[in-house]
């Protein structure tokens, strides 16, 4: 038995005889097709609508379902990786995840489709909390880094290239390829995972004796986990459709959400089995990296949807080159990612967490400077910057979560992480857009006071726009039709701006916390 780091030893490790970075190829092509599935059909939701005869708040359900049955499942997935089995678990995960793929791309109504995507969201949910726990098992804690630098390449690029993928494929080929291309990468995973992939016998006998003592199935904490995050999930994505706490629908499913979340911390904290183990919250390292993998999803998904809606709604760029843009911020992020899997391990956490923290800041600073007369390679140094540095978030996370914690946990806080990075990219998306209408509005207001025959810049300002019209017959109305553009565009700028700002002062305000981490090489994965 092969020790690397005090209190650190393979007899864990899920690499067997094999190369332990053969391990990591194969786990990464499962997590790439999960993750891109999260972002890929979001610029479909058209296609699908027309194709399926739904209107596009029907077809915003493909959406949603998914994100539910995920939401659910992930805090779930650690209790069941230690009841089924790791690797069996991961296999049932990524073969549940490929046929829902199937059936999603051959679906025949929306509500087929529907139905596959809340069972593709349950086969996807179960993928990253296994393969991080297989990774902090399989590494000692001085190669951790590294290790997850690889894996983060697909974890952050996923998000980033989805939107632009899924709107060629849409294009060119046809919105149901976005779920077919699922299929041969899932089949090819499935025989790898099980050519390669080994439960180790640490596993078995721990999974054995907990079977031997019997199996005390949390009953309420998976009715409460279920409740809890299901209804979170509907408030966050439906509540800008359905106007907030204006619908009931919304007002029941936040008020479910919260009475079954406070009875969740509750409940789970006395249970002598939790489902999901809150208690690893007591450890003050794994809380911290909890809440900054929060902070990361919250920026990595909000400027994800953020930046191409600006460019198309203030920009007036098409799909594609809003796209394009992200892509830059692809690239930064895999050409750190080595870097900070090195840095990892040798260079103390909190070196990389705060520098990276303020580089979202400033990031976020720049978007905050925008206007709608900003150039392309603005947009994209931003969004540079911001992509740059979330390697450095990602991967000490990742590394640092870990540190203090018992080798039996690894599932259970591989869970607990990924609720975090979805919880904090759906509270993102959530707040961004309903701030972008109440914003928008606000300043619509505000620039309307001023447009009145009063003001000499409004009379100058319509006379302009008449000379450029040609004096038309239906003069007034075309220039006040001109002039109303005009006001709604620069509203939605300013409404952006206010966005950017607030997602500035998120990040900001955790990063004194981050002199709390504990520095991951000093620490083995035991207790």
């Amino acid at each position: 038995m092969a020790s690397h780091a005090k209190g650190w030893s393979d007899a864990r490790s899920a690499a067997g005889r094999h190369n332990p970075w053969l391990i990591v190829a194969i786990i990464s092509m499962a997590t790439f097709m999960e993750v891109l599935d999260t972002s890929i059909a979001n610029v479909s939701l058209s296609h699908i609508a027309g194709g399926l005869s739904a209107t596009q708040d029907e077809a915003a359900w493909v959406l949603t379902s998914y994100l539910v049955s995920n939401a659910v499942i992930i805090p779930l997935s650690g209790w069941l990786a230690d009841m089924i089995g790791r690797k069996r678990y991961y296999m049932i995960s990524v073969g549940l995840f490929t046929l829902s793929s199937f059936l999603c791309g051959m679906a025949p109504s929306l509500g087929f489709l529907i139905a596959a995507r809340i069972f593709q969201g349950v086969g996807g949910g179960g993928l990253a909390p296994s393969e991080q726990s297989i990774l902090a098992d399989t590494f000692p804690p001085e190669k951790r880094g590294q290790a997850f630098a690889a894996y983060g390449v697909v974890v952050v690029v996923g998000p980033i290239l989805g939107p632009t993928l899924g709107g060629w494929i849409t294009d060119n080929v046809g919105w149901h390829w976005i779920f077919l291309i699922n299929v041969p990468v899932g089949i090819v995973s499935l025989i790898l995972v099980h050519s390669f992939l080994c439960e180790p016998e640490a596993l078995k006998k721990e999974r054995a004796e907990k079977l031997k003592r019997g199996v005390r199935i949390d009953y309420i904490g998976f009715a409460l986990v279920a409740l809890g995050l299901g209804f979170l999930e509907l408030t966050l994505d439906r509540g800008e459709r359905d106007d907030w706490f204006a619908s009931s629908f919304i007002t029941f499913a936040a008020i479910m959400s919260g009475v079954s979340l406070v009875l969740l911390v509750l409940w789970e904290f006395a249970h002598r089995d939790p489902v999901v183990n809150l208690r690893l919250m007591r450890n003050r390292n794994f809380a911290i990296t909890w809440l900054f993998m929060v902070t990361t999803g919250f920026v990595l998904f909000g400027t994800t949807v953020l930046i191409p809606q600006f460019l198309q709604q203030v920009m007036g760029y098409n799909a594609t080159n809003a796209g394009l843009a992200l892509t830059t911020g692809g690239l930064a992020t895999m050409l750190a990612m080595p870097l900070t899997g090195l840095l990892t391990g040798r260079v103390d956490t909190r070196a990389q967490l705060i520098p990276a923290l303020l580089m979202q800041v400033f990031a976020l600073y720049l978007m905050s400077g925008w206007s709608s007369d900003i150039s392309y390679g603005d947009a994209s140094l931003a969004r540079l910057i911001s992509a740059a540095g979330l390697p450095f978030l990602f991967i000490p996370i990742n590394t640092a979560a870990y540190v203090g914690l018992p080798p039996d946990q690894t599932n259970q806080a591989s869970a607990l992480l990924n609720v975090a990075r979805n919880l904090g990219g759906t509270l993102g998306i959530a707040i961004a857009q309903a701030m972008l209408i109440e914003r928008g509005q606000a300043h619509q207001d505000r620039i309307v006071e001023q447009l009145n025959p009063l003001n000499p810049n409004y009379t100058e300002g319509l006379a302009a726009i008449g000379r450029a019209l040609g004096g038309a017959a239906t003069e007034s109305e075309a220039q006040l039709g001109v002039l109303y553009q005009q006001v709604q565009r620069q509203a939605t700028a300013l409404s952006y701006i206010d966005v950017f700002h607030t997602f500035m002062i998120v990040v900001l305000i955790p990063i004194p916390l981050a002199f709390f981490v504990r520095q991951g090489k000093s620490a083995g994965h035991g207790a």
